[in-house]
């Protein structure tokens, strides 16, 4: 599946999506912060293109710190009738 293998923070190498998936669901923060992850070994076509017009449909926040790399997505408000 990995064509290499990398570390994560704590040195764990990380072989598998399950080692991935543990770590990131162990992640917490002093402020309260818990993380719930889990596979999701759905299948997805590829190659799907997405339109300027879709991609403006969603609600990018960008952080002030990397907002390229950093964003919250925030829900679509309902269109009124």
């Amino acid at each position: 599946m990995f064509s290499f293998i990398t570390k994560n923070w704590r040195g764990q190498p990380l072989e598998s999506l399950a080692t991935i998936v543990s770590l990131i669901g162990a992640t917490t923060a002093q402020a309260g912060l818990r993380v719930r992850a889990e596979i999701d070994e759905g299948e997805y076509p590829k190659g799907v293109k997405i339109t300027d017009a879709q991609m403006a449909q969603i609600s990018l926040v960008p952080d002030k710190f990397h907002g390229d790399w950093n964003y919250t997505i925030k829900p679509r408000t309902p269109k009124r009738k």
